[in-house]
């Protein structure tokens, strides 16, 4: 069960990773959590630091069986759960974390 958490977290964080990336690499300002337009720098090391705790969360996580069809699948699904969340997020205009001022 442990295996199959981290393999969704897995997920979670590479997926996270990809509009941070993107944006960075294309020099926009994007949210982080530090800020709500934070430097396309920024975005990039942040992109890096979830793939950094993707890999490494998922390399714990992996079966020692090999290959495991469910685990790949809770991994997708941790992806597909950020990505759906991600996009409704973006779709307000005023989008903005809990910590994030006005």
């Amino acid at each position: 069960m442990v295996k199959l958490i981290g393999a969704l977290v897995s997920g979670f964080f590479l997926f996270n990773a990809i509009p941070h990336l993107v944006q960075g690499i294309c020099g926009k300002r994007h949210m982080t959590p530090f800020s709500r337009e934070s430097a396309a720098v920024v975005n990039v090391i942040w992109g890096w630091i979830n793939i950094i705790l993707g890999v490494y969360i998922g390399s714990i996580s992996w079966p020692k069986e090999g290959c495991n069809l469910l685990w790949w699948g809770i991994f997708a699904l941790g992806g597909l759960m950020i990505s759906l969340y991600l996009a409704v997020f973006w779709s307000n205009p005023d989008a903005r974390l809990p910590w994030h001022k006005k």
